[in-house]
């Protein structure tokens, strides 16, 4: 969603829309009628685009898991030969644009994560254990002597700490961005000691 340049089709406006609602209310605190009426439709013609709010839950977390695994194999295999630092950087910068553009995902997948149906909450499990497989072994790349298992603890502190965003308020972007980057480089020190 983040890193779209054009215009939003039909079907995006749905599901940004949806992810807000859903996160400012729940997700059995939204009915399709105002889901459509964000959009401009009626709520049935919702069904034109959805089966119903349990597809447009699922495609979210489903999708947006995809993207950030999708995103980081990008930039793994734009990074080639770059070193392990910047490749690290880079793969940082990527989850702050996701955690500061679609911070509504981000409480959506901590509170309603578990009402998926099962075949698509273990796709978005099995995507988010490779997406942090990959960080690992960027991670130790960089860090050589840190053990697997603390490489792996630490990927999922630095997360922690960058998918706050929806609790960090409104400051600015740019500022925001740089400080949860230096945290989280200081966070990947800090684990080596």
């Amino acid at each position: 969603m983040a890193t779209r340049t054009d215009a939003p089709t039909r079907r995006e406006q749905i599901l940004k829309e949806a992810a807000r609602l859903f996160a400012e209310r729940g997700f059995h605190g939204v009915g399709v009628d105002e889901i459509g009426a964000a959009v401009g439709i009626s709520g049935p013609g919702l069904y034109r685009h959805f089966a119903g709010k349990d597809a447009m839950l699922a495609e979210l977390l489903v999708g947006i898991s995809g993207q950030l695994l999708t995103g980081a194999r990008r930039r793994v295999a734009e990074a080639g030969d770059a070193a392990p630092d910047a490749l690290l950087d880079s793969l940082i910068e990527g989850h702050i644009d996701f955690a500061l553009d679609d911070r509504p995902l981000i409480t959506l997948h901590d509170r309603e994560l578990d009402r998926l149906p099962g075949g698509d909450r273990k796709l978005v499990r099995q995507l988010q254990r490779q997406y942090v497989e990959l960080w690992v072994e960027v991670v130790r790349r960089l860090y050589p002597a840190l053990a697997e298992p603390a490489a792996r603890a630490t990927v999922h502190a630095v997360f922690g700490l960058l998918n706050s965003t929806p609790h960090l308020g409104r400051p600015g972007r740019t500022a925001t961005a740089e400080l949860l980057h230096r945290m989280a480089r200081g966070a990947f020190a800090a684990a080596v000691g």
